[in-house]
């Protein structure tokens, strides 16, 4: 094992001793040996059994089968989640093939982030991992399933189902993914006609063209943002079935491959014989791996906030020095767009995730003495990919090199030393910048500030020809207490275009962005944030602000007593409360601004 990787996985444990402990021991109050239907009253029973049908309701009543609990975040307005209508149906008859039934225990919202980009609605997309957490545990507090099955993809929505079921355990869990959508127009062709239409050089309507193209059908966007960092990361903890994550929603192995996933869950079901519950699964190693998954292939930062608020639901701590001392030693294998040009149909095709895990556990760069869903041999078990063979699934080897070393290297031959994510800290606060995504000629920046309370001022700024310079932006009042931490990738066509026009710019922002963040360096998160009293709240127009991925900086130039003698601005006057405490539901969630925690606590509601 890397000494790195070893020396920050046993802080995390020491760390975690007495949170962890405690929650395994809620786990096994919570185990009942046996089909936990018998232990309902008859009343209990007929409730649950009522609209069953069948040999369903012949089973259900028997109450000595297992019972699969269905968590599903179908909806047919997100791509990614609209295959899933058929699922349920699937997976029920697959459990009575095996000898077991199936009911949807509940479903959870699944908003789009890329709908509600640059909306209102955008500021309940953070919180609503939490109610997704929340709504989990309502679907299994039932108490009438022996297993899990969680039908979920994008953004928001696997941090939140996995929370939710790291609430419950002591169940065993599989996670069915529906895959991504075929290759549409280029992610770096629809990023060129976003920036010509910031520049005023491209219409409306070639905008919407031009994004029709790249979001054309059913499946997951395909560019490598927070929704397909998920499924990376889901590999990486072997919650899924090996090579699961982007196998297309129409390919016979997508139906064959939810087929071997009820049979799965069934096998490790307490009364099966070898049982694997969720919250023994996902420990302190394997949340290392999920780490180091996320940094080798330069994943979405979201994943610095929502896997900080995973590993607490299973009783572990961790924090973005953790993330950034794996960085340093992990190398980057993959180059997928934004952090390249290839999609992740692409990257599926050059080995995937199954071949990353291998490389990174063939240097021990990656835990192989883990329980997973799958398997005798730890996490080796799933670094092999699944084929269709006389309609079932098989599990195949690897070839010992990569297929297209422009988008998958071996880990001897990386195209990058280092992982895809570091920490910056100065007298702003603490941020977190995706490096991997970002030209290293613009790792350094050093150039006056911008000061703006909102994306639109910033827009607007752009619009009126007053940004045609060297600067970095500093946006605040963009935190989960100010507003909900709302992503802002209105920025990232202006301060492109800005970019590729020469100029030297960077972003600083107490808000967020994710895995489509782009070219422009941007440091994100910053922590604390200025509605709490954050650093960043004194930066002044004309500031001369440095940003230095190499050595981790991240500091305004001014001196101290100056600095010392500023106060913040009052979030009462700026575009931050204007409105944002009603409309589009945003009212509900005033609770939630209230009560968040930082970022790098997870941004959470639930752990305060």
């Amino acid at each position: 094992m890397n000494p790195v990787v070893a020396a920050v996985t046993q802080r995390i444990i020491e760390r975690s001793k007495t949170l962890r402990s405690e929650y395994l021991a809620r786990l096994e109050q919570m185990r009942h040996r046996g089909p936990r239907r018998a232990s309902l009253s008859c009343a209990n029973q007929a409730h649950a059994n009522a609209a069953a049908d069948g040999k369903t309701k012949i089973w259900l009543n028997q109450a000595q089968k297992p019972n699969i609990g269905i968590v599903t975040a179908y909806n047919d307005m997100l791509s990614a989640h609209q295959p899933y209508a058929t699922y349920p149906d699937q997976i029920k008859q697959a459990a009575l093939n095996f000898g077991a039934t199936a009911q949807v225990a509940g479903g959870v919202p699944a908003m789009c982030d890329g709908v509600t980009q640059g909306r209102p609605g955008m500021e309940l997309s953070l919180f609503s991992r939490d109610v997704i957490a929340q709504a989990t545990a309502v679907a299994l507090s039932h108490d009438t399933f022996d297993a899990t099955l969680c039908l979920g993809i994008c953004d928001k929505i696997v941090p939140g189902l996995l929370i939710g079921a790291l609430a419950f355990g002591h169940l065993p869990t599989i996670f069915i993914p529906a895959g991504p959508m075929g290759s549409g127009l280029s992610n770096k062709e629809k990023a060129a006609v976003r920036e010509r239409y910031a520049q005023g050089k491209a219409t409306k309507e070639e905008l919407l063209a031009a994004e029709s193209a790249a979001y054309h059908s059913a499946g997951t966007c395909t560019f490598y943002g927070t929704a397909n960092s998920n499924q990376m990361l889901l590999e990486a903890m072997g919650l899924h079935l090996p090579g699961a994550a982007f196998v297309h929603p129409n390919d016979p192995l997508r139906h064959a491959l939810t087929d071997a996933a009820v049979e799965q869950v069934l096998k490790l079901t307490e009364t099966a014989g070898d049982y694997r519950p969720i919250g023994q699964l996902v420990n302190e190693k394997t949340i290392v791996n999920a780490v180091i998954a996320l940094l080798a292939t330069g994943g979405s930062t979201n994943h610095t906030i929502h896997w900080i608020s995973v590993a607490r639901a299973a009783g572990i701590l961790i924090d973005w020095q953790d993330f950034d001392e794996l960085s340093s030693v992990i190398p980057l294998l993959t180059r997928v767009y934004p952090n390249g040009t290839a999609d992740v149909n692409a990257f599926e095709e050059a080995g995937g995730p199954t071949f990353i895990m291998r490389e990174l556990l063939s240097q021990g760069l990656m835990h192989a003495d883990v329980m997973t869903v799958y398997g005798d041999h730890g996490l080796a078990s799933h670094t092999v990919r699944p084929e269709l063979k006389d309609g079932k699934v098989a599990f195949v080897a690897h070839p010992e090199k990569t297929t297209n070393p422009d988008v998958v290297r071996n880990v001897s031959e990386p195209f990058a030393a280092t992982g895809g994510l570091r920490l910056l800290q100065g007298n702003l606060g603490r941020a977190m910048v995706k490096a991997s995504a970002v030209p290293e000629d613009a790792w350094i920046v050093r150039a006056p500030a911008k000061v703006f309370d909102s994306q639109d001022a910033l827009v607007k700024a752009y619009k009126a020809g007053q940004l045609n310079q060297d600067f970095v932006a500093v946006v605040i009042f963009q935190g989960p207490q100010a507003n909900g931490m709302p992503e802002l990738h209105q920025f990232t066509p202006v301060l492109g275009s800005l970019m590729s026009a020469g100029h030297k710019v960077a972003l600083v922002t107490d808000g967020r962005m994710s895995g489509a963040s782009g070219k422009v360096p941007a440091a994100l998160h910053v922590s604390p944030e200025v509605a709490q009293g954050g650093p960043l709240g004194k930066v002044r127009d004309g500031d001369l602000i440095e940003l230095n991925v190499h050595t981790g900086e991240l500091r305004a130039l001014v001196d101290e007593a100056t600095w010392a003698a500023r106060s913040n601005p009052n979030i009462a006057d700026s575009a931050a409360s204007q409105n944002n405490g009603y409309g589009y539901g945003r009212d509900l969630f005033v609770a939630q601004r209230r009560v968040v925690t930082s970022p790098e606590q997870g941004a959470s509601t639930l752990f305060v």
